[in-house]
């Protein structure tokens, strides 16, 4: 498989080479290593081209080269602004004429998907960002990195693409990251690359965030170490009802290490299935929704959990409706991510909160831990947007109808909840006692009136400010 390079012509009068490749719902991809890219060397990189193949079994894939770069025009004053990398993306599906398509932008590129995404949101019909960079000042790179690396740039080009591929890129096999750091001297002159370093520390897009129409899926790697998960987060609470999806690892490529989880993301986020499975495994990988619920709660016993935002209505009317609802959306993230991660399922939405169900206790209070660690991380570093979340859990066997639990050990464990201040995690004693031995610290709070209840209930509160997870 080798791909066809052709040609579109943008508005400006820039020639843009780009390939085309697969069936099915169409993909474009602006340069995943903005602002280098070289469609033509890609495949000569190992890693790279096992992505490409694999994900051209599902998706039509559109890649093109940026102006400036690969073998797209080279004008002597390349001009590094979103606002022209955007006619360079209008000129390749208006070439194609495709009407309705997904874009898929990686780190820096994804401000790229952004802007035409906001601007034109008829054409996009899923908008997917991994390890999204939208504004400048989300990295964590120190000045003094910052500083070393432009220094790099002026003095030994090759050098600095070096040092790029092992740091920003994540590529930490010697040779591989030799080859990535040779495309990238071969993409793009030093000239070009320092225009656009240069241009890329004015970025902030956070104010197009909230007018993005598309079905939006924010991917990002747990361990990057130059974006925080609090800026993918903060990302997918901007953006209406967007999803959130943590992937383990710490490489920006999505395409370096086990693609499988990354692809099965995707896939299910587009809707389309491997056509090469059964049918039998096509059901089992694509269960989502009501279906996956009914296989996770076959069986009796179950500890239930809530959450819930403190004074939201109060937050509505002091903030406004927009950005009450991206505090909303926020609690979300947090929420099913660590869902994600300790195996819960998300029952409902419960206005300002959300209800699950875990197989286990130890996971439920491992995951109310989490939430409320997430949330205390995200505080201190937004001081003017803290959010505080109360939680409450209790196990039972609920009554399941349909999609719902309902019952007895449902109700109380809402209740416990509301009995919880801002921050705090409180349990039943029945909760205590199964994850006795468990390593997590409990003080007595003693015997709450709970409404509904005719007996006093004795609760407990998880100390995870003491590290008892």
């Amino acid at each position: 498989m080798q791909p066809q390079i052709e040609y579109a012509t943008t508005s400006d009068g820039l020639d843009i080479a780009y390939w085309s490749l697969g069936d099915g719902i169409p993909v474009v991809t602006p340069p995943p290593a903005a602002p280098w890219s070289h469609i033509e060397l890609e495949w000569q990189i190992p890693e790279w081209r096992h992505w490409y193949e694999h994900l051209v079994e599902t998706e039509r894939v559109i890649r093109y080269d940026g102006r400036g770069s690969g073998l797209s025009a080279q004008p002597a004053d390349v001009d590094p602004s979103i606002e022209a990398s955007v006619l360079d993306l209008e000129a390749v599906v208006d070439h194609l004429n495709i009407e309705r398509f997904a874009l898929f932008g990686i780190y820096s590129a994804a401000a790229i998907a952004i802007e035409y995404a906001v601007k034109h949101p008829d054409r996009v019909s899923h908008l997917m960002l991994w390890c999204a960079v939208t504004s400048y000042a989300d990295l964590t790179q120190e000045k003094a990195v910052q500083g070393t690396f432009e220094h790099l740039m002026e003095s030994n080009y090759e050098f600095f693409t070096e040092t790029l591929s092992h740091t920003v890129f994540g590529w930490e096999e010697g040779e591989a990251a030799h080859r990535l750091a040779q495309y990238m001297q071969k993409a793009m002159p030093p000239a070009a690359a320092r225009a656009h370093w240069t241009a890329s520390q004015t970025l902030n897009l956070d104010a197009l965030l909230p007018k993005i129409q598309a079905p939006t899926l924010v991917m990002h790697r747990r361990d990057f170490p130059l974006l925080s998960v609090d800026v993918a987060r903060r990302i997918t609470a901007r953006i209406p009802d967007a999803r959130l999806k943590i992937l383990e690892g710490k490489s920006l490529s999505p395409f370096v290490g086990d693609i499988r989880p990354t692809l099965d993301v995707m896939n299910d986020f587009l809707g389309v299935e491997l056509p090469q499975a059964s049918n039998a495994k096509k059901q089992h990988a694509h269960a989502t929704g009501s279906q996956a619920m009914r296989q996770a709660m076959s069986g009796g016993f179950r500890t239930i959990m809530f959450t819930d935002m403190e004074g939201s209505t109060a937050l509505t009317q002091r903030l406004g409706d927009e950005d009450a609802q991206a505090r909303v959306r926020l609690h979300n993230a947090i929420v099913q991510d660590a869902l994600g991660m300790f195996g819960g399922t998300q029952i409902k939405h419960t206005g300002d909160g959300i209800m699950a169900s875990f197989l286990t206790s130890s996971s439920a209070v491992e995951c109310a831990v989490a939430i409320q660690q997430a949330f205390e991380a995200h505080n201190r570093a937004n001081p003017d947007e803290q959010v505080f979340v109360r939680i409450g859990l209790n196990a039972g066997e609920p009554v399941q109808e349909g999609d719902d639990l309902f019952g007895t050990a449902v109700q109380l464990a809402s209740r416990v909840c509301a009995a919880a201040a801002p921050g705090e995690v409180l349990t039943s004693d029945v909760v205590r006692q199964l994850v006795a031995g468990k390593g997590f610290l409990f003080a007595d709070r003693g015997e709450a009136v709970l409404r509904g209840f005719e007996d006093p209930v004795r609760v407990y509160e998880v100390r995870w400010h003491d590290g008892g997870a």
